[in-house]
């Protein structure tokens, strides 16, 4: 039989307890190598939060390989970006700037699309991304005040 390619992608494990997720980690890589697949722990990344702050010094592994932090390196998943400081108010900054500088609008507008698709980009891709960055930037204000 030839040798298949499979993938898997997008998942997620949230545990309460170091503990716990080392262990969910040890059975997944049990399955993994009974399904014969491999992780590659290199396109993984961890983030261990105690007391409300990223922990640093807590690090597990897959397939007797690191997983790095995302402190170490910051990860896109789902359109946004993930990385020690746990805030969006840079996010939402930059989504500002490029909207402001309306290179979203220009991109959208170049693409090539026929006009009934670049109304679908901006009614559901541009305008509820800039909707979001505006009730992040009320709400930051109003916890302000």
């Amino acid at each position: 039989m030839p040798p298949l390619k499979a993938f898997m992608d997008d998942t997620n494990i949230i545990c309460s307890k170091e503990d716990e997720t080392r262990r969910m980690l040890t059975r997944l890589d049990d399955l993994m190598s009974w399904c014969r697949m491999e992780f590659k722990p290199k396109k993984s990344r961890s983030r261990s939060i105690r007391r409300g702050q990223v922990d640093e010094a807590t690090t597990f592994t897959v397939a007797e390989q690191q997983i790095p932090t995302v402190s170490q390196e910051p990860v896109k998943s789902l359109g946004r970006w993930y990385d020690s400081s746990m805030k969006d108010t840079r996010r939402g900054a930059e989504t500002l700037e490029l909207a402001s500088e309306s290179l979203l609008l220009l991109a959208i507008n170049k693409c090539g699309l026929q006009g009934k698709f670049k109304i679908w980009c901006l009614q559901f891709m541009l305008i509820p991304k800039l909707l979001s960055l505006r009730y992040l930037l009320l709400h930051s204000r109003s916890n302000r005040s």
